[in-house]
């Protein structure tokens, strides 16, 4: 079936995008599923308004947080994107804060990341003899030049830059793994970048993400235990509100980098990950044809 939209820019949402669908806050035409030889990816939407057009796939799940992180089907959605026409994926995450020079619902270009993960598909190149791609730059420098300058245009406050180390999840992190994340130099901590960020990397797709704070990780501050509520304590009722205010920009932020994506001068090589495979004849022109089927 063909699914091509000639759309090139496609955002991944986060906790809370299934929140934004059912408000209608993010509306559009519904394609649905995919079908992708990993399974199918989560439903996508096609939003093309005045302010501009793009894909849009909620993570979690578009009807709530149905699914939690270390079973999301990476490969299956950064397929069906790859599939659709997407070359560029903005994601957004909210992960806890280890640097307490971040408040509560702020935004933030991360810049480098840490993969705690295990036991997660990472790769399309299982069993065979590629896959050797450079993580210097990890995420885009042409998006995040892009979601720069589109949130100094909103006039947001963020800030550029930040370690993100990605934990296997669903379970939260202990004292003692936040102490040894905040020795490596890790500034935040979330469940969900990895692997879409090299899973991109390897269709040549450019990829950043826009992180905003949720909360502080655990021992950061101190929180009581209370149970029944987010995290059992560990927000309280100024941080929700907080990160609602956040989550709820998202749209607007969403369209502007949207309108901006086609201006932006690239300063990637990010289309050109696997030309040493090619120079080489391992693989050919048609990116179908380097995924390893399952």
């Amino acid at each position: 079936m063909e699914y091509n939209t000639n759309t090139p820019f496609a955002v991944i949402g986060g906790s809370q995008a299934y929140d934004l669908l059912q408000r209608g806050s993010i509306h559009g035409e519904r394609i649905g599923e995919i079908k992708t030889p990993f399974g199918h990816s989560q439903p996508v939407y096609h939003i093309h308004d005045a302010t501009g057009e793009m894909l849009f796939l909620s993570r979690h799940g578009e009807k709530g947080y149905s699914l939690t992180a270390p079973f999301v089907n990476y490969r299956a959605n950064i397929y069906a994107l790859k599939e659709l026409g997407v070359k560029q994926i903005v994601s957004w995450s909210g992960p806890g804060a280890i640097n307490t020079s971040y408040h509560i619902g702020e935004y933030v270009i991360v810049d480098d990341i840490v993969d705690e993960t295990h036991g997660r598909e990472t790769t399309f190149y299982k069993n065979s003899g590629i896959g050797f791609i450079r993580q210097s730059p990890v995420f885009c420098p042409t998006l995040r030049a892009c979601i720069n300058h589109s949130l100094k245009n909103l006039h947001v406050g963020f800030s550029d830059r930040g370690t993100y180390v990605c934990t296997q999840g669903p379970r939260l992190e202990t004292p003692a793994e936040i102490r040894k994340y905040k020795s490596y130099g890790c500034d935040l901590v979330g469940m969900t970048l990895v692997p879409e960020v090299f899973l991109a990397k390897e269709l040549e797709m450019c990829y950043a993400a826009i992180c905003y704070v949720t909360n502080y990780a655990e021992g950061i501050v101190d929180r009581p235990f209370k149970a029944g509520e987010l995290f059992e304590g560990l927000s309280d009722d100024t941080d929700r509100k907080a990160v609602e205010k956040a989550v709820s920009k998202f749209p607007v932020v969403m369209r502007e980098i949207a309108k901006n994506v086609k201006r932006q001068k690239t300063i990637c090589h990010c289309a050109s990950m696997m030309e040493r495979y090619k120079r080489r004849g391992d693989i050919g022109p048609d990116w179908h044809d380097w995924v390893k089927q399952p």
